[in-house]
């Protein structure tokens, strides 16, 4: 373990050297992020989850860092470069853009103007040159003309000079530093449209001249402009003013006025211009990517976490339709563990022949299977049903719950689906699944790619890598945060606790299947390749429900049990007793402190203790859409309407109000006070009340307002000339003078979410 790395995360985390070099020793054991926080709390100092993803993270870098810098070491000893002065600047390297950059001048390279002077032999006249003496360059350049090598004149040998100067300029690492500094600070990003495109490229006109600090660029911008240049329609440039970079270049390599300085100022120009200023632009536009990648992927991540954390409604009978008109709605009953017992089609939106039948049959259906809940995907003819479910004149105890269907067509034809239901269709496979939805969010989300979810934006723009990363790790943290009923868990869902993964969730599937429910977590031991390091870590996330041992039902880990033995012998009572009531506000929990077990753990199980197996999400709450609103045309501006927000984005959030058309409220709109960040006030699936503001019909478009004034003041006229974006930065600017009286476009345009919100169909 590297010593270096480790005071330099523990400074970077503001966290001591002892809790990173702990938990960088258990993630080596194979320990996993989420046992680590969880079990583990003395060994790191009681480091959350998040820290000790930080500490893997950067870990990670800096391995990647030395991998590189050995490799670049070996690069330069076998080719005889490496020198003690080379070797100590290259060892002192921590980050791998000042790595690289001391490493390009010696990096192996394809022939360029430079290389090719050399070849003829003008080296030995730049460094003459460069040294900026009082020399003459043109008398000193005629002693290295030779036709044979073509170098047919003075000036031929000057100019080969200046290349070789110019190389060493670009290479230069002060040089590069000092420009990255300015692009990045003073870089101006600016679009425009591509040459007669004009017409095809219409999404993206606000962007067709363009500018802006690239530095104050937020991600959605920056993301939408790189797509727009992707797809062709635009062009963009990350650049900094000319002459403050060539006055940087200037100060770093000319040093008199001569005629040698002169020729070294010219070969400064013609670096920045020909070498410096693409390299530089590559690495901002890299950076900037970077930013807006790291942006937008928070935002899926903190969006994805609160949808898979929403309310289950937990154990019921369930009915679960997928609506349609033309083909009908697919109906299936599903047992209070999510078996599919039934299924079949009704037509409720067809003749009166058809709804009648549809109506016995679900009357039937319920009677028939003991229905609790009623599950209803929020598709296409999702309100209509809703509608004629709620006049059957179902038993009140039944409830009725609207389900978001994102996805579920993406679940239905994957390999997945297909696995658990052989012998369905597709139009099954959705039913169930929006019936399960309903019983537990979690359970059934981890099945689909977090993607096709659709609480994100620009997930297809951004690093693929990393944005799985931390989709996977969001998975991994709700998963094991809630706990997993093993008995019950799909494949898919165990797949995602402490230490299994895909292989040991399936041999704890296979097993359980050949010898029934497991009835003790000391049973796991019993599958195939789950070994004790595995059991370590898996262990305290899974649950058993009615097991052997009450405690294999709560998230106190086994290597824990012997204490809660102790606490109830030594109270005289009955682990049962240990675990309701008020017995456990009288054992002294420093009794039980030992060098390995403190205060933090024995915190925990008394805390778990208290409610064993308790689940962290919210209480489920039935939620329904306001009566008589089922389209578009039946919205209109004042109108005060429940609904349950769908996604956030940077500049507001979608509302779902049941007219199968998410309605925005513009971050303006979000609050009384003001609002820098919408995930402030808003989580996914939180039921809110809104305000129509505007109803653009044509355009499909819902504008919200959540303003407790909102319902009197609208005034549907003024709404529709409000500004999108009601507040630009100082530093946005048209591109040319003569658009100055321009209007500016809003910051969003271009973001495919904001799009989709003026032209969705």
């Amino acid at each position: 373990m590297n010593e270096l790395h480790i005071q330099l995360i523990a400074k970077e985390l503001s966290v001591k050297p002892s809790q990173v070099s702990a938990t960088a020793g258990l993630l080596d054991e194979g320990a996993t992020v989420p046992f680590i926080s969880r079990y583990r709390k003395e060994a790191t100092g009681t480091l959350d989850e998040v820290a000790v993803a930080a500490v893997r993270d950067r870990l990670e870098q800096l391995r990647e860092l030395d991998k590189r810098r050995e490799a670049i070491l070996k690069s330069l000893e076998e080719r005889n470069l490496l020198t003690d002065e080379l070797k100590v600047k290259i060892e002192a390297a921590e980050s791998m853009t000042v790595l690289e950059d001391i490493y390009l001048p010696f990096r192996p390279k394809r022939r360029t103007r430079s290389t090719i002077a050399k070849e003829k032999g003008l080296e030995p006249l730049a460094l003459m040159i460069f040294e900026q003496g009082e020399i003459d360059p043109m008398a000193e350049a005629a002693a290295f003309i030779n036709a044979e090598k073509g170098v047919e004149s003075a000036e031929d040998a000057l100019a080969g000079a200046r290349d070789i100067i110019a190389e060493w300029v670009s290479e230069d690492q002060q040089a590069r530093e000092r420009m990255r500094s300015l692009f990045w600070d003073k870089g101006m990003m600016r679009s425009k449209v591509v040459s007669g495109k004009e017409e095809e490229g219409i999404k993206y006109k606000d962007y067709y001249e363009w500018e802006e600090p690239v530095s104050k660029a937020p991600s959605h911008r920056v993301l939408a402009i790189r797509r727009g240049e992707s797809e062709e329609f635009l062009i963009m440039r990350i650049l900094p003013p000319e002459d403050e970079a060539l006055a940087i270049l200037e100060s770093l390599f000319i040093k008199g006025s001569g005629q040698a300085s002169e020729q070294v100022r010219a070969a400064v120009h013609d670096s920045y211009k020909r070498l410096l200023m693409t390299s530089m632009e590559g690495e901002t536009r890299l950076a900037a990517k970077k930013r807006a990648d790291e942006e937008a992927i928070r935002v899926f991540v903190e969006n994805l976490r609160q949808l898979l954390l929403s309310p289950p409604l937990g154990g019921k009978n369930i009915l679960a339709i997928d609506p349609g008109f033309r083909t009908g709605c697919k109906v299936v009953c599903l047992d209070r563990q999510g078996k599919l017992l039934h299924n079949d089609t009704i037509y409720p939106t067809f003749s009166d022949k058809k709804v009648t039948e549809a109506a016995t049959k679900v009357r039937e259906l319920c009677e028939r299977f003991g229905i609790e809940a009623i599950a209803i995907g929020n598709g296409t003819a999702g309100r209509e049903t809703e509608t004629f479910i709620k006049g059957l004149g179902l038993p009140r105890e039944i409830i009725v719950v609207m389900v978001n269907e994102s996805g579920a067509s993406i679940y239905s034809a994957s390999e997945t689906a297909r696995e658990e239901f052989p012998d369905h269709d597709v139009t099954v496979r959705g039913s169930v699944s929006i019936g399960r939805r309903l019983m537990d969010p979690l359970a059934e989300l981890v099945k689909i790619d977090p993607k096709s979810i659709g609480v994100g934006q620009y997930q297809h723009d951004v690093d693929q890598t990393a944005l799985k990363k931390s989709l996977d790790d969001v998975v991994i943290s709700c998963v094991n945060g809630v706990g997993v009923e093993v008995n019950t868990a799909s494949k898919q869902l165990l797949t995602y606790v402490s230490g299994l993964g895909p292989q040991l969730a399936k041999g704890i599937v296979e097993y359980r299947n050949e010898h029934g429910p497991f009835t003790s977590r000391e049973q796991l031991r019993k599958v195939p390749r789950l070994g004790p390091k595995a059991f370590e870590q898996a262990a305290g996330f899974l649950r058993i429900r009615d097991g052997e041992n009450p405690l294999d039902s709560s998230a106190v880990h086994p290597e824990s049990y012997h204490i809660v033995d102790a606490m109830a012998q030594d109270l005289g009572c009955s682990l049962i007793d240990l675990m309701k009531g008020d017995i456990g506000k009288r054992v002294d929990l420093a009794r039980y402190v030992t060098d390995t077990v403190g205060m933090p753990t024995l915190t925990d199980i008394m805390n778990e203790l208290a409610k064993p197996g308790r689940d962290p999400r919210e209480q489920f709450e039935a939620f329904g859409f306001a009566e008589g609103i089922e389209k578009i045309e039946d919205v209109k501006p004042g109108m005060k309407l429940p609904g349950i927000v769908t996604n956030i984005t940077a500049f507001g959030a979608f509302v779902d109000i049941g007219v199968h058309q998410d309605g925005l409220v513009h971050i303006s709109e979000i609050s009384d006070r003001y609002v820098k960040n919408p995930a402030d006030v808003v989580k996914v699936h939180q039921k809110v009340t809104v305000t129509v503001l505007e109803v653009d019909l044509q355009r499909k478009r819902i504008s919200l307002s959540m303003k407790s004034g909102s319902q009197k003041d609208v005034k549907p006229e003024s709404v529709k000339d409000r500004k999108t974006e009601s507040t630009e930065t100082k530093s946005h600017k048209p591109a040319a003078k003569h658009d100055k009286d321009k209007k500016r476009p809003s910051k969003y345009e271009g973001n495919p979410f904001y799009e989709a919100f003026k032209n969705r169909q």
